[in-house]
């Protein structure tokens, strides 16, 4: 059985990585091994403006990489929070009864629906607010 509640916080700690798709589906989704790529070019952009400073151009076209894949997984774990217990068994669970406990939403998936919104958004506000900036410091 998946747990919607379970998969909600894989996505919030472990999405960067892909957990939550070997989770929901298996580890040998294709996505699931790809979507550490943007996260790793990031964190990449991260240590080379460490290294080189932020005039380098190569690190902070690298750096949002980082951040959109948070917020990716952010929208993604809001997706599956707000998921209703009939379509959340259906999709993940087949073969399970539709009001299968599984899928049901607790406190626990509120309030990760709450640090989800929270951590997304400020998470993309200021990925796009760094990427205007260094945008318009490149171009003056």
């Amino acid at each position: 059985m998946k747990n919607k509640t379970i998969a909600l916080w894989a996505t919030l700690i472990g999405g960067p990585l892909g957990l939550q798709r070997i989770y929901l589906t298996s580890r040998y989704d294709g996505w699931a091994w790809l979507t550490p790529l943007p996260t790793l070019l990031g964190l990449y952009g991260v240590q080379r403006a460490h290294t080189l400073g932020l005039d380098d151009t190569v690190s902070w076209v690298l750096i949002p990489l980082v951040g959109f894949t948070f917020a990716a997984c952010a929208i993604a774990a809001l997706r599956y929070g707000l998921m209703d217990a009939p379509s959340w068994n259906l999709r993940f669970n087949p073969g399970a009864d539709e009001e299968n406990r599984a899928g049901q939403t607790g406190w626990i998936t509120v309030f990760g629906l709450a640090t989800a919104l929270f951590v997304g958004a400020t998470v993309l506000i200021s990925t796009l607010a760094f990427s205007f900036q260094r945008y318009f410091e490149f171009t003056a």
